[in-house]
């Protein structure tokens, strides 16, 4: 199997026709068809069905093009990093990272980094921390910042101090959007929205204790910004980390906290002994260092930092 095979498979299916994805890559139609053809017969599968006006993916042709995506952009990273100038940093790092009140020291680091690496541009992937583990493990993604629980085993981290804040999300005519806080009892049998992440919901489900058996859970969802669209349509009240409540639209969505108080940690990730790019090599030192610096001094400025003791050569 090819990479160039590969982009004309995914050209093809982009299109979803033969002729138009034949002009784009500047190729003959006949050629075009031959190349698929014997990708077909390399992989002993069909991948298009041929209609009269479009070509449709079959089910294997599917999960070849969730493939094909995933090992191109791996091809094209690994370009842009082998191309990156050994005598001045340049080139891209990737950071996945959850809707967190960390991503604001994040902007920080950034920020200062670069000021002394000015050719150094950033990918942030926003997802929950599963996905943004799972794109650090298959290598699409050189940092994460996670909220925890995470399995740290295979990773080096900087656990960042401070606390990431619960809330509920409601829709201002909610009656529980009058109360001051939140608390189990309250939540006990309206419609609600969890994480999906399963260690997440066993952390909340201590919070609730008694009432976690008999929730009315309507949804689960990856992302606040879903929940908060779900909540926005009297849909249910969502449980969300407070990290990106500043940015919503206070007249259409409420945050409340909870009673008692539930917080969590978030930690900046990267894997042991993983082959980085000239830039995010860099960055990584740049990170070990800014946090050890901050904690040396003892300021106040970036209250954040924690150096752990995880924090070996990447």
């Amino acid at each position: 199997m090819e990479i160039r095979v590969l982009r004309y498979f995914l050209a093809v299916a982009r299109e979803e026709n033969m002729t138009k994805a034949s002009e784009i890559l500047h190729l003959t139609q006949p050629t075009l068809s031959r190349q698929i053809a014997g990708l077909e017969e390399e992989m002993g599968v069909q991948l298009f069905i041929r209609g009269s006006r479009k070509l449709t993916l079959t089910e294997d042709g599917m999960l070849l093009r969730r493939r094909a995506e995933e090992i191109i952009e791996l091809v094209e990273k690994t370009e842009r990093e082998l191309a990156e100038p050994d005598e001045e940093t340049e080139g891209c790092v990737t950071i996945g990272c959850g809707d967190l009140q960390a991503v604001q020291v994040l902007a920080d680091i950034i920020r200062s980094f670069q000021e002394k690496y000015p050719r150094v541009v950033f990918d942030l992937y926003t997802a929950a921390a599963d996905s943004v583990k799972e794109r650090m493990d298959r290598g699409l993604t050189d940092i994460g910042v996670m909220l925890e629980p995470v399995e740290m085993e295979k990773y080096r981290f900087i656990r960042l101090e401070g606390s990431e804040h619960w809330t509920v999300l409601l829709h201002p005519e909610d009656p529980l959007a009058e109360k001051a806080y939140v608390t189990p009892e309250d939540l006990a049998s309206v419609p609600l929205i969890l994480p999906c992440r399963m260690n997440v919901q066993n952390e909340l489900a201590g919070w609730f204790g008694d009432y976690y058996k008999n929730l009315s859970v309507r949804f689960t969802s990856n992302l606040p910004a879903n929940s908060a669209v779900m909540v926005k349509n009297r849909l249910g009240c969502a449980l969300v980390i407070s990290g990106a409540a500043g940015m919503w639209d206070k007249e259409q969505i409420i945050c409340r906290p909870l009673s008692p108080e539930l917080t969590a940690s978030s930690a900046l990730v990267w894997r042991r002994m993983a082959p980085f790019g000239r830039a995010a090599g860099k960055f990584i030192e740049y990170v070990k260092n800014y946090f050890k610096t901050d904690k040396e001094e003892k300021t106040q400025e970036k209250p954040w930092a924690d150096f752990s003791s995880a924090t070996g050569s990447p």
